[in-house]
């Protein structure tokens, strides 16, 4: 009740401000829908050549031709002298009430003055001069005018005084002013006509051509332009004020190339349309009225029926008792009590209401591009008007989710994918059973049946609404549109489950026995002692200083990236975090400081701090997750509660968090530490990848690594059980030992090699443990094949004319090719060396 003395407010107080008035003019006609719509609820699509469609309302086993200009014929009256014209809608000929041709046209200026004769219905075709709707150059020069049913060709009526005449019902079919073609529904006429015209010899050629097709977007069906009496907004000056508050920066549209559509409609408005011959909707406060049965031309705004009497009243000087009134049948567009809403759901048209005065104007709109102008322009532009404030200040506009190859999800193409299916699963037959359903053409089913096939020949599996929501988020960087992949959402599932396992696998960590854990402090800052003026950290706490810096980052990147809604940069920061981070680096990092035994002090202390830290990254782990996953965060967050002995209490009322109170865990000196750490155990498990696969995966190789930096020697040695945790594939023991080799001396003969960098090699003893012989066959053959790629390359960069015909980056990206299979031989090479000096 309230929204609806709000609508009825608005339309009175446009209408005495002057801006609705009621008009017959050319309106937007949907014939599926029976009632006119705006221009902004009208799609175009761009007809290049011949085309067939078919067309709602008509039998879906046909389909009708678009994109061809037709010619015919009108004879001239009393002669065989006859003018040329051409169009692309034949049917709307027999509303034809003139012939136009320019009036410096050398051609036709025996035609001035004259008549024409329509071959199908009696009427006398005028023969008239307008240098405004005719190019002489374009077509035959002649343009036939159905003013009732084309915009141009309605202005030029209106100059000229021609008759208006409709030729089609609100349903689409043919009036009775059609003669023989009356009743036939209007694509079926215009075959129809061409027939006729080819039958009485008034045919004249056809030829492709490309064109712009208005459809109605909730329909689907051709718009066709009706001559209606209508209530029209006019929307000039509540438009500039919109388009001046983004060109001042009052108002902000994000992202900002929004600005240039926002622009394009506002600057260019036309009266909006505000009335549609629906049975539902806010009926329109307007009242015919009747005095003393006669009817007057001029209808009646008001809030009631009751004070539409008492306005009549007045205005014409009579009794109430003289007076009768009919409401309007017509109701408002929806858009138009949309547009109301910032406010009309605060209590307006009561300025003084408590709503009002604290909750308009808001802050921040978030909703999809697909409704700037249909809904934010509208907002902006009423609440100008009618408040004299804007709605909001910052507009966000989420991407639009189309299927996996980029179209738009629609029922017609059968590609929608229900979010309930993603999220519960579903089966392929149940996928196709509801295709067939649909009541889709035949060749689209066809299309989407075998579109259903190739993507989902298992089905969708169950994915759950966690999933589905982060894929969303992490899609969304793609740009305007997201192109939603259920496997990729799938992949997301996933995480959601490594989530699960990790969490729980580190409960077991803190809270082993069943025993509640108590935290302790977080670190603030990393021990730093030197070797020969390098930093160098202590002892086993790097991991935990290490996790804790990436922790500090993810928040801080968070929280940058989401006050720039670049949301899928956050969700994949926060991912990164989760998985490749904490899940599989710090967790197997810890894993030999969770082993001590906590019978002594020092070691009770050091694992104590351990727990502390992987509290710490569970703690803000899930707050920082949870807007992106929130029910799986709720779960675990609760778990995490019990295990520490706190109250439950929701995560959605925790604190977010806070970059500022994690700043003084950033620790470069870590980071840098770890990363050998990473370079030296990514070196171990290439080369047991490398070497001992099948039934030797299992077995625990000796590790010696020559290091000719102190620095970097310190960190392995302090690091060694990280890295021998690091260094193993889920299926594989760590190595036997890790053993730095003297400066000077050389790695035991038998072992392959792996170059770190300018400072470090990692050698693997494989003496007795793999068949040398085959290890050099296989090394041989690769090498062969580098230097077959290699030889290649060299040929087509020392080609005659290479560097002038090959763009720089072809240049650039085949001189990185070759040091890449320089590099790749001489290591190939390397390994051969190692294993015949291992024989």
């Amino acid at each position: 009740e309230p929204r609806a003395k709000s609508v009825v407010a608005a339309f009175i107080k446009f209408h005495k401000d002057g801006l609705i008035y009621r008009d017959v003019r050319l309106t937007n006609w949907c014939c599926q829908l029976r009632s006119g719509i705006s221009d902004i609820e009208v799609e175009y699509i761009d007809i290049a050549k011949r085309t067939r469609l078919s067309i709602p309302g008509h039998d879906k086993e046909k389909t009708f031709v678009f994109g061809v200009l037709w010619s015919f014929a009108y004879k001239l009256e009393g002669s065989d002298e006859e003018l040329v014209i051409a169009t692309t809608r034949p049917e709307t000929m027999l509303g034809d009430t003139a012939v136009a041709i320019h009036p410096e046209d050398p051609r036709y200026k025996q035609f001035h003055g004259k008549f024409l004769k329509h071959p199908f219905v009696d009427r006398r075709i005028p023969v008239i001069t307008d240098s405004e709707l005719v190019d002489m150059n374009f077509g035959t020069g002649a343009v036939k005018v159905t003013p009732a049913h084309d915009p141009n060709d309605f202005l030029c009526g209106r100059r000229h005084g021609l008759e208006e005449i409709t030729i089609f019902t609100e349903g689409g079919a043919m009036a009775s002013n059609c003669g023989d073609f009356s009743g036939l529904m209007r694509m079926d006429a215009r075959v129809e006509v061409l027939k006729a015209l080819k039958t009485k010899g008034l045919f004249r050629g056809e030829v492709d051509h490309a064109m712009r097709l208005g459809k109605c977007s909730r329909t689907g069906d051709v718009i066709e332009p009706m001559l209606k009496p209508q209530w029209w907004v006019n929307c000039t000056g509540m438009a500039k004020r919109a388009a001046d508050a983004v060109r001042t920066g009052e108002l902000k549209l994000t992202p900002k190339d929004a600005e240039k559509t926002w622009f394009a409609w506002l600057d260019n408005i036309r009266d909006w349309c505000v009335s549609r011959q629906l049975w539902w909707g806010h009926r329109i406060p307007a009242y015919y009225v009747k005095v003393k049965g006669e009817e007057k031309e001029t209808p009646v705004v008001a809030a009631s029926h009751e004070e539409a009497l008492k306005i009549a009243a007045e205005e014409y000087g009579c009794a109430i008792e003289d007076l009768s009134l009919e409401q309007d049948e017509d109701v408002l567009d929806t858009w138009f009590s949309s547009g109301l809403f910032p406010f009309s759901c605060t209590g307006w048209p009561d300025n003084q209401a408590a709503d009002f005065q604290a909750w308009h104007p808001t802050t921040l709109l978030e909703t999809g591009k697909d409704i700037l102008f249909f809904w934010v322009a509208r907002m902006v532009m009423c609440s100008l008007q009618l408040t004299d404030k804007l709605p909001f200040t910052e507009v966000y506009l989420h991407a639009m989710v189309r299927d996996k190859y980029g179209r738009k999800m629609s029922k017609s193409l059968g590609n929608v994918i229900d979010p309930l299916e993603v999220i519960n699963g579903v089966s392929l037959e149940d996928l196709q059973a509801k295709l067939v359903a649909g009541n889709l053409d035949p060749r689209e089913l066809e299309k989407a049946t075998k579109s259903n096939e190739e993507q989902y020949k298992d089905g969708i599996v169950e994915c759950g609404s966690d999933a589905l929501r982060f894929g969303l988020l992490v899609f969304s960087g793609q740009g305007a549109d997201v192109n939603l992949d259920v496997n990729k959402v799938a992949a997301y599932s996933r995480f959601c489950n490594k989530l699960w396992n990790a969490t729980r696998f580190a409960f077991n960590y803190m809270g082993a026995g069943g025993s509640v854990f108590r935290p302790g402090a977080l670190p603030v800052s990393l021990s730093l002692t030197t070797v020969n003026g390098d930093p160098r950290v202590d002892i086993g706490c790097l991991p935990d200083a290490w996790i804790l810096s990436r922790l500090a980052l993810v928040v801080e990147q968070t929280d940058t990236y989401l006050k720039q809604y670049l949301f899928s940069e956050a969700a994949s920061a926060i991912y990164r975090f989760w998985y490749n981070e904490l899940c599989d680096v710090y967790l197997e990092a810890i894993k030999p400081i969770m082993q001590l035994d906590g019978s002594s002090i020092a070691n009770a202390a050091t694992k104590h701090a351990t727990q502390t830290v992987l509290h710490a990254c569970l703690h803000y782990g899930l707050r920082l997750l949870h807007p992106f996953m929130p029910f799986v965060t709720e779960e675990l967050y609760h778990r995490l509660q019990l295990l520490c002995g706190e109250p439950r209490s929701t995560i959605m009322t925790a604190p977010y968090p806070n970059p500022g109170a994690l700043s003084a865990l950033r620790s470069a000196p870590a980071e840098s530490a770890m990363e050998i750490v990473f370079k030296v155990s990514g070196a171990i498990r290439g080369l047991r990848a490398s070497y001992l696969q099948g039934s030797l995966e299992k077995h625990a190789p000796k590790i010696y690594i020559i290091c000719r930096s102190p620095s970097t020697a310190a960190i392995i040695t302090s690091q060694q059980e990280t890295i021998l945790a690091l260094g193993r594939s889920s299926q594989s023991p760590p190595a036997a030992f890790i053993q730095l080799v003297p400066e000077g001396c050389d790695a035991p003969r038998g072992c392959a090699t792996d170059v770190v960098d300018g400072t470090t090699e990692v050698y693997i003893f494989l003496k007795g443990v793999v068949d040398f012989s085959k290890e050099i066959a296989r090394l041989q053959k690769e090498i062969k094949a580098v230097e077959g790629r290699l030889d290649k390359l060299n040929k087509k960069v020392s080609a005659p004319n290479y560097k002038e015909r090959s763009p720089a980056n072809v240049q650039a990206e085949d001189a990185g090719k070759i040091v890449q299979a320089q590099g790749e031989l001489a290591s190939l090479s390397k390994a051969v060396a190692a294993f015949e000096a291992g024989e």
